[in-house]
């Protein structure tokens, strides 16, 4: 028989079938129909399933696909954990589907109730499934946005400014949200903690320094690439949120900062000191006073060198901290400074900077306050032959 001589025939059949999923009878078709070991062509959304080797549901609009087909018949849709939608007709539930369904009642109590609990529904409790944090997002292992984040990325709500359980945010999932788990800052990764939920305890993920912040970083789990978050710096000290490595600035210095050695659970933000300057040359950023356009043109942009002599060297020293005891200097706005004058007022420049050190000490013992004057008192002649000095 041809194509042509069969195909009334299947969409008669095809058409009873619909008819009968429409009227309803109060059953399902299942059992009384063959099921079929052919692998048909599935149907796309709002149309027909495949046909051979699937099975048909009755109720208004379409059921669970046709013949083969794993897609929605007439106007119907399916449900899948993820899509937003917590459907308990297909068995989702917050043990099952936490990021459809929100966290259950018990999770966040510090006790892992296995009755109910697990790594999956319920990491803060129960720790982080064994695969978690191998940069790979492996739905087939459970794994997604609410349970691993540091694979799977930041679920949609998170980053808001409200903890939302019903979303499946806890301190383990979004902890920019719903704050720090009680355990981060104990110096032990618990089981519950990851590089991105505790990168105090537990380390800087490996990305994580590399100048761009992407997701799933925040001004939490990666304040060196994302910036403090807004209320660091107010003084105050907010252990919800705030600890000695998200914001040193309130909170204090880490433990074991100063000690020479940058060690894993320090950062450029928690201990410049140790792991030196959060400046990453490539990133798209000028992070002064570190990188300028003599170090990392890629950032700052070409030195202009339109500067003469007199403007380079009230540059330099403006970069004297007076201030202190002896007087700090910063070298690398010294270097641009010079960097941006022209070639013919480098010899000048010289001089001036070699006068400045040689009395910096009888200007600096003198008293007085005024080091930057007493320099350019000492190093009259010099400046003067700056001054005359021209560009061409």
């Amino acid at each position: 028989m041809t194509y042509a001589t069969r195909f009334p025939l299947v969409a008669a059949g095809a058409c009873t079938l619909l008819m009968l999923a429409f009227l309803g009878c109060g059953r399902t078709l299942i059992g009384e129909l063959p099921v079929g070991a052919g692998t048909g062509a599935s149907g796309s959304t709002g149309s027909f399933g495949g046909f051979g080797g699937g099975v048909v549901t009755t109720g208004p609009f379409g059921g669970g696909g046709g013949f083969g087909g794993a897609v929605t018949g007439m106007g119907g849709s399916t449900s899948a954990c993820g899509d937003g939608f917590c459907d308990s007709g297909q068995g989702e539930t917050c043990s099952t589907c936490p990021q459809d369904c929100g966290i259950c009642p018990g999770c966040g109590d510090g006790m892992c109730d296995m009755a109910s609990e697990n790594c999956m529904n319920c990491p803060v409790d129960c720790g982080i499934c064994p695969h978690c944090g191998d940069a790979t997002c492996e739905p087939s292992q459970g794994e997604n946005c609410n349970n691993c984040p540091v694979d799977c990325g930041k679920c949609s709500t998170c980053g808001d400014g409200k903890c939302d359980p019903s979303a499946g945010e806890t301190c383990n999932s979004c902890p920019v949200d719903c704050g720090l788990c009680s355990t981060c800052g104990n110096g032990t990764c618990d089981s519950s903690e990851t590089c991105q939920s505790c990168p105090q305890d537990c380390g800087a993920c490996t990305v994580c320094g590399d100048g761009f912040c992407k997701a799933p970083e925040d001004c939490e789990s990666c304040p060196q690439d994302c910036g403090v978050c807004a209320s660091c710096g107010d003084g105050v000290c907010n252990m919800t949120t705030e600890n000695c490595y998200t914001c040193p600035q309130d909170c204090g210095m880490c433990m074991g900062c100063g000690d020479g050695v940058c060690s894993s659970n320090e950062s450029c933000i928690s201990c410049e000191q140790d792991c030196g300057p959060c400046s990453v040359c490539g990133n798209n950023k000028c992070e002064m006073p570190y990188e300028t356009c003599t170090n990392c043109p890629k950032d700052c942009g070409q030195c202009t060198t339109v500067n003469n002599c007199i403007e380079a060297v009230t540059c330099i020293f403006g970069q004297i901290d007076t201030s202190t005891n002896p007087p700090s200097f910063n070298f690398t706005g010294v270097a641009q400074c010079a960097a941006e004058a022209c070639a013919s007022a480098q010899y000048f420049i010289n001089q001036v900077l070699n006068c400045a050190i040689a009395n910096i000490g009888q200007c600096f013992g003198g008293g007085g306050g005024n080091i930057v004057g007493c320099l350019m008192s000492q190093c009259g002649s010099e400046i003067s032959a700056c001054i005359a000095s021209t560009c061409h």
